[in-house]
């Protein structure tokens, strides 16, 4: 594989490549890990797509959300990019990569790119590798890149880590506003959508919006937030209303924390989070090592059979790995 020719068709925007390139980042061997580092740093630095997040439980209308949104920003002569990050089966390891099927208005259209990825054992919404994914496409010169999450709820804050702005959307009637103020995945949204406001539950939807925006106020003001966010709104997916509104809303935001520096700051702060767990992640994968994997199995059987309390046997195993 030709590594320089490789980055150059991403930067060029060519959607094959672009797919094999995401393809070589998300594998977990070793000598591809090597070789996505350097597609990675070949990648244009100049260039920036605005990078929205989007998560919310199953069934909230999101694959239909994102299909219409994304139609609408492609009708304004931008390109998107959408990474959807499926579930894995905890039994089998697979998944069903059925977002382009869910999509297929959005999947042929010339600006627009769709990639699903399983999540695999990676907790929080998203696959292990999707903010490398993020920086190919952005090399890839996209003006937006949507990431979709599993939708495990409120647990499902890792995407804020890679996101510019963290939309998190919600079906009407979901719950009472007590739910806005919990900890968690509410206190990381930019701004909360409420979906399905049409038909016979556009005033229950409207009654959800309100309540999130009064919990909302009651919520402590964060420094990157201008007056009046974080909001809430009402869109509707299936009639495709109130996405003008919300795409005023996230220019809005995101211009004012360009304009005042948090924009910058943001994005450093997620590069360390990142270069922080990929040291964790090498760490554990020590454990993998022949010269060791031995001396973990046997330190577990003890502790299966009550012979090693687990805290007793983790800090041999620490010892272990120190001395290798």
């Amino acid at each position: 594989m030709d590594l320089d020719d490789l980055a150059k068709r991403i930067a060029a925007g060519e959607r094959r490549a672009l797919a094999r390139g995401i393809t070589l980042v998300e594998s977990s061997r070793e000598d591809h890990r090597a070789q996505a580092a350097q597609v990675l740093a070949a990648m244009p630095k100049d260039q920036q797509a605005l990078r929205i997040g989007l998560s919310g439980t199953p069934g909230v209308g999101k694959s239909t959300f994102i299909e219409s949104f994304g139609m609408m920003l492609t009708g304004q002569g931008m390109r998107v990019a959408v990474l959807a990050v499926d579930p894995s089966s905890a039994r089998s390891g697979g998944s069903i990569l059925g977002d382009k099927t869910r999509m297929d208005r959005l999947a042929r259209d010339p600006n627009a790119f769709i990639r699903p990825s399983p999540s695999q054992t990676h907790l929080g919404g998203v696959a292990r590798r999707t903010r490398e994914a993020v920086a190919l496409c952005e090399g890839a010169g996209f003006d937006v890149v949507l990431i979709e999450t599993v939708g495990v709820g409120q647990s499902e804050t890792v995407v804020a880590q890679m996101s510019d702005l963290f939309m998190l959307l919600l079906a009407p009637a979901g719950g009472d506003e007590l739910q806005g103020v919990k900890r968690g995945i509410m206190e990381m949204a930019d701004i909360i959508l409420v979906n399905k406001a049409d038909g016979d539950l556009k005033p229950v939807a409207m009654r959800t919006r309100a309540d999130y925006a009064g919990a909302l106020r009651l919520m402590r003001k964060r420094p990157q937030d201008p007056e009046g966010f974080p909001k809430a709104l009402t869109v509707s997916a299936l009639e495709e209303d109130g996405f003008e509104d919300a795409w005023t809303a996230m220019l809005e935001l995101d211009g004012w924390r360009r304009a005042n520096g948090f924009f910058d700051g943001t994005r450093s702060t997620q590069a360390r989070y990142w270069f922080e767990e990929d040291v964790r992640k090498l760490l554990l994968a020590q454990l993998d090592r022949r010269d060791v994997a031995h001396e973990m199995k046997r330190l577990g059987g003890e502790v299966a059979r009550g012979k090693t309390p687990p805290a007793v046997a983790a800090a041999q195993m620490v010892s272990v790995l120190r001395e290798s």
